[in-house]
């Protein structure tokens, strides 16, 4: 199909490239301190140029590659501008791009899915998707019972594609390592690659969404979780919800309404692992819709994460030593959850230095997320100088979708420019944030 390339030399010749790439500026590196170029400006040098030649390749690839490409924002975070910025380009423009699955080919899924007359459960269909993604597209249509629904279709070979593309790339971890040297990579892909194959199997999601509807009942005052109407095989089928996508409140609602919809956007990402054991692992904006009674209708339950109480209060707990002030009690709290590995030694004044602002959010009554804080954020993590105290750091596979969550949502409420209380919100939703508890108690150290 047009969206996968079908030459699986053309894609492994690509990825192919990436360690010889990588190999040729190692060696140009060994040189050059030899004729006396300061070692740092080298180190850095091969990074940029690393980092160069992975993310134009990813950036080249659909499927799998793109992605990888997409999940991995911890590494397109560590980069600079001029070489992050191209590469989010390029993947935006083959999202817009991707020339839809022919209508014959989405019949065909259809009927290998739902039975050869899957026509009889749809009063309507439309041919034409209402919208595509990396991996498959959503078609409107009316339920045989008079419901509008949503009917997502899976690519034909999209998931042999993504699996092999990450075979390939877990091979990697080497050159990823150059951009973040405290990063325990392979485990970190191996985790990425379980998600994503859970991504591929439209049963998890269904029974995902399934759950999460649960636990935010039809009568939510706050959110509203389409049903899913049917799945089977590559195709899921829920009810289609009409609303304004949160991308359209960015861009023109008024500063009451951008509130409202941050606030209610903070509170389902905070109140989902207690409420349900489940993180939405993709708040991109739009899969949000602000309906018209003003609760916020949720999409996408694909990428989804399962977060035990244990670990709940875990990260509760870390975040809550992250915003107090004593930094030799925050460094034992990241090495305690692996976020500084063993052997691995940070400066106790660049952490401090670094994580102040980041925890602000959690200290204030009230906070203002707005895009100049959002690039004072960005410049801490871009910096790719060896003493920059990030690039020791290493992000556990347990945290790899929390991560994301947690950087792509302070995104989308920094674009909202809005102001709430967003403390207040974590004091009710994550267990171990709340400070009642002693720091003596044993029960608050073991977890």
């Amino acid at each position: 199909m047009s969206d996968l390339p079908r030459r699986a030399v053309t894609r492994s010749a690509k990825l192919a490239s990436l360690p010889l790439g990588f190999a040729g500026r190692t060696a140009l590196g060994v040189g050059k301190r030899t004729l006396g170029k300061p070692a740092e400006a080298v180190a850095m040098e091969i990074q940029q140029r690393t980092a160069e030649q992975l993310f134009k390749v990813l950036g080249e690839l659909k499927g799998g590659a793109m992605k990888l490409g997409q999940m991995l924002s911890i590494f397109e975070a560590a980069l600079p501008p001029e070489i992050a910025g191209p590469y989010r380009a390029t993947l935006t423009k083959l999202q817009e791009a991707a020339p839809p699955l022919p209508a014959s080919a989405v019949h065909k899924v259809l009927a290998e899915a739902l039975g050869a007359d899957w026509r009889d459960q749809f009063a309507e269909f439309d041919d034409k998707p209402a919208a595509a993604a990396s991996i498959g597209q959503v078609h409107r249509a009316v339920w045989a019972d008079g419901r509008k629904v949503a009917v997502k279709v899976q690519y034909p070979g999209a998931g042999k594609a993504l699996i092999s593309d990450f075979n390939q790339l877990a091979r990697l971890g080497k050159l990823f390592g150059v951009l973040m040297p405290g990063l325990d990579v392979k485990s970190m892909l191996a985790e990425l690659k379980e998600r994503v194959v859970e991504e591929l199997d439209y049963t998890i999601e269904a029974d995902s969404q399934t759950r999460v509807r649960a636990a935010y009942p039809a009568d939510d005052p706050d959110f509203y979780i389409p049903e899913v109407v049917a799945q089977a095989g590559d195709v899921l089928v829920t009810e289609w919800i009409d609303g304004t996508p949160l991308s359209k409140i960015i861009s023109e609602g008024d500063p009451e309404t951008r509130n409202h919809a941050a606030l209610l956007y903070c509170r389902f990402l905070l109140s989902g692992p207690k409420r349900s054991g489940l993180l939405h692992g993709d708040p991109h904006p739009g899969n949000f819709r602000l309906l018209a009674n003003g609760r916020l209708g949720v999409l996408d339950f694909g990428a989804v994460d399962r977060i035990p109480e244990d670990f709940q209060y875990r990260m509760g707990r870390l975040l809550r030593i992250g915003t107090l002030e004593d930094i030799d009690d925050v460094e034992q709290a990241l090495r305690d959850e692996e976020f500084i590995r063993e052997g691995v030694a940070v400066d106790a004044g660049s952490l401090q230095a670094f994580l102040a602002p980041i925890t602000e959010p959690f200290v204030e009554e009230t906070f203002k997320f707005n895009r100049e804080w959002l690039r004072d954020m960005a410049a801490r993590v871009t910096d790719l100088r060896p003493t920059n105290v990030v690039r020791q750091l290493n992000l556990p596979p347990e945290y790899v979708i929390v991560h994301r969550v947690l950087s792509a949502g302070t995104g989308v409420l920094c674009q909202l420019e809005c102001e709430i209380p967003a403390r207040a919100e974590s004091l009710r939703w994550i267990p171990g944030f709340a400070d009642e508890a002693d720091d003596s108690d044993p029960e608050l150290v073991t977890g």
